[in-house]
């Protein structure tokens, strides 16, 4: 039997966590009061946690079904979080309990970067080897046809809903800001999110610039540059030039419904569209939909046999 390693960002599971995630994220210096208290208002205005963990337990559970469809008592999966438990390195040590020797390591984010993707490999890598574990990373899902289908089929039902309202809708594709400095050495993370938006506006015919842009989104607040432009700046563009009346969001960078979505999107960006009197819509997250589960489970075996 082979080990999966699921990876996904974590998140609090309730009030008294955000600390501990927050000086997590922060490389264990504690948020200052103000931070603490405008995070928690965020997660409060979402409904008090995020279901993130959920959403990744769910997943977890769907990866797992489709694996023993195809090679049934052949894969074991578990959940390592980056920022929360259980973390990676806990999740690791608990496989190498279990007398697992090889773990196949997935991210549940279908962007290379090798701040984000290629960390998470590393750290799994990095813990399994003094335990005498090997580890096969799959580093990239960016045009997986299941993923691009289904932001595509959900893209075009929201602009058709747009247009016969007679509505003229532009395509905002999002991902994740990171810092510039990780951009300016020819990290691959700009053109990863490209090849997915290409990938979906090609199936539906959207034109670039007229119809569809990238825009990045929930940029961390730090005195370096980020990653830009963000997305409520595009919107602010958008509604200056009146070329649109409404934005459709595809958050594509993200597969799991958590706070960058519930409230960086369906929050701020959606009472900013409004405000500036344009209508607005997001694509839905992927979540634990059975068409791409059973994608990455053939991607799983495909990395275990090559």
């Amino acid at each position: 039997m082979t080990a999966v390693l699921l990876m996904s960002y974590g998140t609090p599971r309730c009030n008294d966590e955000i600390l501990p995630y927050y000086t997590d994220i922060r490389r264990g210096r504690a948020p200052t009061s103000e931070q603490l208290t405008e995070l928690t208002a965020r997660y409060n205005a979402i409904g008090g946690v995020s279901p993130l963990v959920a959403r990744t337990e769910a997943q977890r559970d769907a990866l797992g079904r489709e694996l023993d469809k195809i090679a049934p008592g052949e894969f074991h999966v578990q959940l390592g979080f980056k920022h929360s438990h259980p973390m990676i390195e806990e999740t690791v040590t608990d496989l190498a309990r279990q007398g697992f020797t090889h773990i196949i390591a997935l991210v549940l984010a279908p962007h290379y970067s090798a701040y984000s993707v290629g960390q998470y490999i590393s750290r799994a890598s990095d813990s399994a080897k003094p335990l005498g574990m090997t580890v096969t990373g799959i580093t990239s899902w960016a045009v997986e046809p299941a993923f691009v289908s289904f932001i595509a089929r959900d893209l075009k039902s929201k602009l058709s809903a747009m247009s016969h309202s007679s509505l003229h809708p532009h395509v905002l594709f999002t991902a994740h800001s990171l810092p510039q400095r990780i951009i300016d050495n020819d990290d691959l993370y700009p053109t990863e999110l490209r090849s997915t938006a290409c990938a979906v506006a090609n199936q539906l015919g959207l034109t670039e610039d007229s119809q569809w842009t990238i825009a990045w989104q929930s940029a961390g607040r730090t005195p370096e540059p980020w990653i830009g432009p963000d997305i409520l700046t595009v919107i602010d563009e958008l509604a200056g030039a009146g070329e649109c009346d409404g934005i459709v969001v595809s958050a594509c960078g993200f597969v799991a419904d958590h706070l960058e979505v519930l409230y960086d999107l369906d929050i701020e960006a959606r009472n900013r569209t409004e405000r500036l009197g344009l209508t607005f819509a997001r694509t839905d997250c992927v979540n634990d939909d059975p068409a791409v589960m059973s994608a990455l489970a053939n991607r799983v075996i495909g990395a275990l046999t090559n």
